[in-house]
């Protein structure tokens, strides 16, 4: 993974091969704002909320990442991510949700802004969500 940072972005670029969550994790922030994913990735997992859980789908072939937005903020004290992506087929279908797993195909390039003044939480809800407390 290579990073550059300015005084609250943070610019990435994942190679092939790099798992995509672990690379967002090591991502040296406490509260971050994915404002765009471009790329490919392969061997990806994502879920969709049913109102009671996700029901998660593979998509194992690569698959052009159109868009990824999200955030990176602590619970308990912990990094976690929250992310959507658009993938696209080969044939032109495009398939979307929530993160799980992802294996970078080629290249991922990520554009994160760090919020100033703003902690971001987790916390979990009684829909069984996890859902994002910012905090002044």
């Amino acid at each position: 993974m290579i990073e550059a940072r300015g005084e609250r972005e943070v610019i990435v670029r994942m190679l092939d091969g790099e798992n995509l969550v672990e690379n967002l994790l090591s991502i040296d922030v406490t509260a971050a704002v994915i404002v765009g994913g471009i790329g490919m990735v392969r061997e990806a997992r994502l879920a969709y909320w049913n109102g009671t859980e996700y029901e998660e789908h593979e998509v194992a072939e690569p698959t052009e990442l159109l868009a990824m937005q999200g955030n990176l903020a602590l619970r308990d004290g912990e990094r976690v991510a929250h992310c959507h992506l658009t993938l696209a087929r080969r044939d032109g279908t495009v398939v979307g949700g929530h993160l799980v797993a992802a294996t970078v195909a080629n290249t991922v390039e990520l554009v994160l802004t760090i919020p100033e003044g703003i902690r971001l939480k987790r916390k979990p809800e009684p829909s069984g969500l996890v859902g994002l407390y910012p905090e002044s």
